[in-house]
């Protein structure tokens, strides 16, 4: 099968090159090393339980970021599918009509700053719940260095099974440099890492793969309260700031609220619990004091009431939040992102 689809994923991955180029100057030098020393294990099909070699992994880079200058100034490519001719690379509803049935899922979105994603996996698992599309992909086939676990495009969310075991794999090895009593280590401890870390990793992606889809069905969700259009608009607009990272959080924490957190309580399972929180970024903590204490409470007492009555006001009140910084900009533009910040950093009361 890849030897037919052979030009389709060349040219894909000459897609996620381009993009790679515009947008490798988006991190800093440390961040940028460790997303290439990653993107070279993928390239070369080392497991994540493996050595890479740091003069082979040098090499490889220097050799990448010739091919990304030849390739800055270069346009995006249209795919060409057998039977219906050549389509632009954002075209995602087409595009997959003509892969699913093949056996291949596609995605091209955009992520922040703009920055153009795409995909072209093994289709694992088609799943229909509610009026969403979930598409599980498999082993990936080209790919950009930014690797998302998940993503949702109106009611079709993609779910990159190899890059939440990654991102997995990434936690682990974090974790186990500090090895601290926090709830990164909680939910590692219901794996056994020290005996198989490829069959734990399995394990642990098998469970949290839920937890990635409980999330993306939110964000759905939280875009039909916010206005999905009007939100990604704004976000477009806005310049790398304080503000963008705390209306992210806020939209994080509204989907979390309308979705993710009820999901983690039906299902009950302490390690994707552990998980979540200890996957929480330092700005949804710093928004939401009042869940990391009802987390704290669950933790010692075994008792979730506290979780369950913060989703329950965290519906109402996020979107009440999100509202208002939509309205906020759309009446003044960048002009209100010191009144945003101001508005965002005093609402969890």
């Amino acid at each position: 099968m890849h030897t037919q689809h052979h030009d389709l994923i060349q040219t894909i991955q000459r897609n996620c090159h381009i993009a790679d180029a515009r947008h490798a100057g988006d991190y800093t030098l440390c961040v940028y090393l460790l997303k290439m020393r990653e993107f070279y294990r993928w390239e070369k099909g080392i497991r994540l339980s493996d050595v890479v070699i740091s003069d082979d992994v040098g090499e490889w880079l220097t050799q990448r970021e010739a091919v990304w200058d030849a390739l800055d100034e270069q346009d995006y490519a249209p795919l060409s599918l057998n039977g219906s001719g050549e389509h632009d690379p954002f075209a995602n509803e087409t595009i997959n009509t003509a892969l699913n049935s093949v056996g291949l899922v596609y995605s091209a979105g955009y992520g922040r700053r703009c920055r153009p994603l795409f995909f072209l996996a093994e289709l694992e698992q088609v799943i229909e719940q509610d009026d969403y599309t979930l598409l599980v992909a498999g082993r990936e086939l080209a790919r950009d260095v930014e690797a998302p676990p998940a993503m949702n495009q109106g009611k079709h969310v993609f779910i990159r099974r190899e890059s939440l075991r990654r991102m997995l794999w990434e936690k682990v090895d974090e974790w186990r440099w500090s090895g601290l009593d926090n709830p990164m280590g909680r939910a590692l401890a219901h794996y056994d890492f020290d005996a198989d870390v490829e069959a734990a990793l399995d394990a642990m992606a098998a469970a949290e793969i839920q937890t990635v889809i409980a999330h993306e069905i939110g964000e759905v969700k939280a875009g039909q309260v916010l206005g999905d259009a009007e939100w990604q608009t704004m976000l477009f607009a806005l310049p790398p700031s304080h503000a963008d990272i705390m209306l992210r959080a806020v939209r994080d924490l509204l989907a979390d609220c309308l979705h993710t957190l009820p999901e983690l309580l039906v299902r009950g399972n302490a390690a994707s619990i552990h998980f979540y929180f200890g996957n929480l970024s330092a700005m949804r903590k710093k928004l939401a004091p009042q869940l990391v204490a009802a987390y704290q409470h669950w933790h010692e007492t075994g008792d979730a009431k506290k979780i369950a009555a913060y989703a329950e006001w965290g519906r109402e009140h996020w979107a009440t939040v999100g509202r208002k910084a939509l309205a906020l900009f759309q009446a003044k533009g960048v002009a209100a992102l010191a009144e945003i910040e101001a508005m965002v950093s005093c609402v969890d009361s």
